[in-house]
């Protein structure tokens, strides 16, 4: 399967410098994808539990079904060139990552907005938890950071995955919907008054004030 590019380098550097000396001074070499970096965390894993079991020790947990089908997500990623992942956690947390999008188009164009996936044991029967880590100015979004994206809740099926959810979220920057709003005043400005909707944007995404809110700077 394709395998992305847009990846947090740095942390796969980190673990894999034993194995590829070279890495540190070029960040762009193959092995550097998503795919590579859950081979790479799986035989460092494995090592551990090899080693644990030669002195006597219990191996380490196995990885749970959840966990298997979310490395193969992530594997098979092919995130559109809008938007990157990163694991702040490292290794032991790749149930939790962050996606980093940077719209191309439309009202939200060169900001850059960072959504926090947290991925429950159930999954994929039940689907991650998503936030916007981004204050973002939105009628789909609350400023409290909740998403209202229809494939998070009802629509949500085990068949559907990471990359699912990516394109959603990046065509809500594209096709923000006044119709199933988190914030009612934005998406009442959106349907009766585009071009303020745009100056409010514009101003929210600069670090101003929209009403008496303040949203911080963005770009």
């Amino acid at each position: 399967p394709p395998i992305p590019s847009h990846v947090d380098w740095i942390l796969l550097i980190e673990l894999s410098s034993s194995l590829h000396p070279s890495a540190r001074s070029n960040p762009g070499v193959d092995f550097l994808f998503a795919g590579n970096m859950i081979n790479l965390f799986k035989i460092k894993d494995q090592k551990k539990d090899d080693a644990a079991t030669a002195k006597g020790k219990p191996a380490a947990k196995k990885q749970s079904p959840g966990e298997l089908r979310l490395h193969k997500d992530i594997a098979e990623l092919n995130l559109p060139k809008t938007t990157k992942i990163s694991f702040p956690n490292g290794k032991d947390d790749l149930m939790y990552f962050e996606a980093t999008i940077r719209p191309d188009e439309g009202y939200y164009v060169n900001g850059k907005f960072v959504f926090t996936f947290q991925v429950p044991p159930a999954y994929p029967h039940d689907p991650p938890k998503v936030k916007s880590k981004t204050k973002v100015y939105h009628p789909n979004i609350d400023l409290e950071g909740n998403v209202c994206l229809n494939i998070l809740r009802e629509d949500w099926k085990p068949v559907l995955n990471i990359n699912t959810i990516v394109y959603g979220l990046n065509l809500l920057f594209s096709q923000p919907n006044d119709e199933d709003p988190l914030n009612h005043e934005a998406a009442a400005v959106l349907r009766d008054d585009p071009k303020k909707f745009e100056k409010n944007v514009q101003r929210a995404m600069a670090g101003g004030y929209v009403g008496e809110t303040h949203f911080p700077r963005c770009y």
